[in-house]
């Protein structure tokens, strides 16, 4: 019997970063887990934190919960940031993807984070996203968030988090293909689709008009679009991104590809925010996220609404024993 065989049979092990310690990422792993228990009895959770702290927001270790304590730089008090922290959340995360890579965790789910808190410790960082890339040596990863029902919304991201202005240039003919095809490949290995049908956006205003409103569509996009369909990749478009966002459209899509954060992401969120999860697709392992940030007005309020935090724990645990399945075989 193989290695992955013989794993097949063993609970998956999810690992959860619970963040920044000042927000409410600690108090919304505690509330997640009370009900990933009930929904995932077969699994491992195991949390990164401060013992202590995550004591505090109310999460106590017990049977299928871990708490591996990292002890804070710094003391902390519920909505106050303090940079001296910084590089202990970057240390969860850390240990987080070394685990993953090296096969003990499954699968990776993280509590917000807060960049400038990071960036103050000295550390130069633009999110969860770019830093899972660099520290996989992915050379190219795909944001996706996607709202939790029956038929998803799912909108992933040709770019991510770059001033509009800088967006048209970091567009490119290969970059979409290849975004478009990890796409493709993450919907069909993590999720299931067998043919996974993904829509895409122009970038200006009505798709360009024909060249009157910009000419990305014509020199870019569209020919990256032919290139992904001779590749079998189901990419039709550039659909104007005001009107895509529509029952009759997304009735038969499996996801949405928007040029860029603020085109697609808006629409997601008012339709199902607290509710999606954020999911990094390219990576050698798996993660998911919530669809929110700290929030540290609510930090140590109890009145952070968890649902997207265990949206993101179904989907890890949903991913990770999918991808189990497909090794085992």
């Amino acid at each position: 019997m193989s290695v992955a065989a013989a794993r097949a049979g063993s609970p998956v092990v999810i690992v959860i970063t619970t963040g920044e310690p000042a927000g409410i990422g600690p108090e919304l792993t505690a509330a997640a887990l009370q009900q990933a228990r009930e929904r995932w009895p077969s699994a491992r959770f195991v949390v990164l934190g401060e013992r202590d702290l995550l004591a505090q927001r109310a999460l106590a270790e017990h049977d299928g919960i871990e708490v591996e304590h990292h002890p804070l730089a710094a003391p902390v008090k519920a909505g106050k940031l303090n940079a001296a922290n910084g590089r202990y959340v970057l240390g969860l995360l850390d240990t987080a993807i070394d685990g993953a890579l090296d096969g003990r965790f499954d699968a990776i789910v993280t509590a917000p984070l807060q960049k400038s808190t990071i960036n103050d410790a000295g550390v130069p960082f633009t999110g969860h996203t770019e830093y899972l890339a660099e520290r996989t040596h992915t050379p190219r990863v795909v944001m996706m968030l996607a709202g939790s029902s029956d038929k998803p919304l799912r909108v992933a991201l040709a770019t991510t988090h770059l001033p509009l202005k800088d967006v048209s240039a970091v567009l490119s003919i290969d970059g979409l293909v290849e975004t478009l095809r990890i796409i493709d490949h993450d919907l069909r290995a993590h999720f299931g689709l067998t043919a996974p049908r993904i829509l895409v956006t122009g970038l200006n205003p009505h798709a360009g008009e024909n060249g009157y409103l910009g000419r990305e569509e014509i020199d870019v996009i569209t020919p990256a679009l032919e290139r992904a369909r001779t590749l079998g990749i189901d990419a039709p478009g550039p659909y104007p991104a005001d009107t895509l966002f529509q029952p009759r459209y997304l009735k038969d899509a499996d996801c949405v590809l928007a040029m860029f954060h603020d085109q697609g992401l808006p629409v997601l969120k008012y339709a199902t925010f607290g509710k999606s999860i954020n999911v990094t697709l390219g990576l050698p392992i798996i993660r998911t996220s919530v669809d929110h940030g700290t929030a540290l007005d609510l930090a140590g309020t109890g009145r952070a609404d968890p649902g997207s935090m265990i949206a993101a724990i179904d989907a890890a645990v949903f991913m990770a024993r999918h991808k189990r399945q497909a090794r085992a075989v």
